[in-house]
C-alpha cells in the first residue's frame, strides 16, 4: 500500500532559505521622488537586518538556529498523498499536498512570523505592529512574538474581525492585541472612517494603520511587520517547497503541476519558488497561482507601480494592482482580499514562468466540501481556491487519461472559518465579480505614477 504521508526527520530540514532574487531581475521600489528607494529610507519601518534580507541577491541564506528551534515545533510538515480525493474524483492523477495547517496557529504564516520576530528581537525592538486579513497572519505573529517576548499589535480588517471573532481570541491567548480596522487610533483609520463610516475595511487600510502606529512611536522601539508581498517574506516561506522537494526525492516522484492560492503571494511563493528555480533551469513543470475572481489582481489587473497601502505610506512597488484605494467585496477568503501582489510573483507572471488562474467563491467552497468529505480535513477558505484548481486539473487528467502528479499547498485549516461554511451549506453565499467599470475606476489612482520596465531575466 502506498504511504499517505511522506515525512522528513528534524535533522533533514532545510538549513537555508531560497532567494529568488538571485535568479530574476526586478524593477526597484521607488520613493516619493520617483527614484529607487534606499535601505536607510526603510529603517523607521523595518529593522536593518530584515532590510538587508529584503535587498539581498544571495541565492541561499542561512536560517538562524533560534529560528530553527521554534520551527521544529511543527516542522518538517508532512507531504500528504490525497488518496481519498483521487478516488472521489476517479482521476489517474496523483495529488499531493504540503500540510501547513499543522503549525500552532494553523497556517503557513508562522514560517515568516518566527523569522521576523527573531530579527526584530536581535535588533533590540520591543513592539511589533501589523495588519491581518482573515486573522491567520495576526495569529501567527502573536504566536511568534510570544516566543521571543515581544509585544504585538494587530489591525484586523473589519469585515474579517466580525466574521471570525475567535481569531481575536487566539491572538489574545498569545498576548497579541487586536483591533478592528479602520480604527480611530490612527489618522489613516480616521480618514477611512470619515470617507465611509460603514466600510468593511481592506488590507490596504490596515497596512496604513500598522505602519503609522510603528513610525509614530517616539521611543523608537516599535517596528512594522508584513505577512506577505515583500521579498524577505517570500524568502522565509520557501522552506515549504524545499521540504517538499526533499520529500518527493524520498519516493522518486516529481510534480508536473504546482498550485497555491494567491492573495499577497506568501504561501504560493513558499510552495512554488523552489520549483520555479527548477523551471528556470529547464525543468518542464506548470505552476499556477490561484486568486479570487472577486479580486483578480494577477488575472485582470495591469502590471504597474503602485503603493502597497491605502494611505500611500509604502514605497511604489512594481506589481499587478487593482489600485491602492480598492476595497474588495466582503467574500470570506480574507487572506486573499488584497489589491496588489508580491513584486516577485508579478515578475514571474510577466516572464511567463507561472500562469495565474481565478476562481469564484462558490466554486472554491464546492472544492472545499468535496475535499472535506473525502480527505476528512476542513480547509481554510483561501486553500479552497487552490483546491478548485487542483480538482480542475485532476479532472483534466482524467479526461486525457494521463497520470499527472499534482502538488498544492494546504495553506491552513478552516476550523475558525465555520461561519462561512455554514453560509455555503445553507445557500447564503454568492459570487462577487468586478465589472469593467469598477476596475477602471479603481485603477485611476496610479495613472500618473511611473511605469515599470518590462524586464526579461533571460
Amino acid at each position: 500500500m502506498e504511504a499517505r504521508k511522506i515525512f522528513l526527520r528534524e535533522d533533514e530540514m532545510p538549513r537555508q532559505w531560497y532567494n529568488i532574487l538571485a535568479d530574476i531581475k526586478m524593477n526597484p521600489p521607488l520613493g516619493p521622488d520617483g527614484k529607487p528607494i534606499t535601505p536607510d529610507a526603510l529603517a523607521p519601518v523595518f529593522p536593518m537586518n530584515l532590510i538587508e534580507q529584503e535587498v539581498s541577491t544571495e541565492r541561499w541564506i542561512n536560517i538562524p538556529e533560534p529560528v530553527m528551534n521554534i520551527l521544529r515545533i511543527w516542522r518538517p510538515s508532512p507531504l500528504v498523498r490525497a488518496l481519498s480525493l483521487e478516488k472521489a474524483l476517479g482521476t489517474p492523477a496523483k495529488i499531493y499536498f504540503k500540510n501547513e495547517s499543522v503549525s500552532p496557529p494553523g497556517s503557513h504564516k508562522p514560517n515568516t512570523a518566527v523569522a521576523q520576530a527573531y530579527y526584530n528581537k536581535e535588533f533590540g525592538i520591543k513592539r511589533i505592529t501589523t495588519e491581518t486579513g482573515a486573522g491567520q497572519w495576526g495569529s501567527a505573529l502573536s504566536f511568534a512574538c510570544s516566543q521571543f517576548g515581544l509585544e504585538c499589535k494587530v489591525f484586523m480588517v473589519r469585515v474579517s474581525f466580525d466574521q471570525k471573532p475567535y481569531r481575536k481570541s487566539m491572538m489574545a491567548a498569545w498576548g497579541g492585541k487586536c483591533v478592528a480596522s479602520p480604527s480611530n487610533e490612527t489618522k489613516a483609520g480616521r480618514d477611512a472612517l470619515q470617507k465611509d463610516p460603514n466600510t468593511p475595511g481592506s488590507l490596504g487600510i490596515a497596512i496604513s494603520e500598522a505602519i503609522e502606529a510603528a513610525v509614530t512611536d517616539e521611543s523608537g522601539e516599535t517596528r512594522y511587520s508584513l505577512g506577505s508581498v515583500l521579498n524577505h517574506v517570500m524568502l522565509h516561506q520557501t522552506i515549504i517547497g524545499l521540504e517538499a522537494k526533499k520529500q518527493f526525492e524520498k519516493i522518486g516522484v516529481y510534480p508536473d503541476i504546482v498550485i497555491g492560492c494567491a492573495g499577497g503571494g506568501s504561501n504560493f511563493a513558499g510552495i512554488a519558488f523552489p520549483f520555479v528555480l527548477d523551471k528556470i533551469n529547464g525543468k518542464k513543470i506548470e505552476i499556477y497561482p490561484v486568486e479570487p475572481a472577486a479580486c483578480p489582481t494577477l488575472t485582470k489587473a495591469p502590471f504597474v507601480y503602485d503603493h502597497g497601502d491605502t494611505a500611500r505610506y509604502t514605497p511604489l512597488l512594481p506589481m499587478h494592482s487593482l489600485g491602492h484605494a480598492f476595497v474588495p467585496p466582503p467574500f470570506h477568503a480574507g487572506g486573499l482580499r488584497y489589491h496588489g501582489m508580491a513584486p516577485t510573483v508579478s515578475q514571474l507572471v510577466m516572464e511567463g514562468l507561472i500562469e495565474p488562474k481565478a476562481v469564484t467563491q462558490l466554486d472554491a467552497y464546492k472544492a472545499g466540501i468535496i475535499t472535506t468529505r473525502s480527505e476528512g480535513m476542513i480547509p481554510a477558505p483561501e486553500t479552497n481556491h487552490a483546491l478548485a484548481c487542483v480538482i480542475d486539473e485532476a479532472l483534466k487528467a482524467k479526461a486525457e487519461k494521463k497520470e499527472k502528479v499534482i502538488l498544492f499547498n494546504w495553506s491552513g485549516h478552516g476550523l475558525l472559518d465555520l461561519m462561512a461554511y455554514d453560509k455555503y451549506l445553507s445557500n447564503q453565499l454568492s459570487n462577487f465579480e468586478l465589472s469593467e467599470a469598477e476596475m477602471l475606476a479603481s485603477e485611476k489612482v496610479f495613472a500618473d505614477f511611473p511605469k515599470p520596465a518590462i524586464i526579461k531575466s533571460r
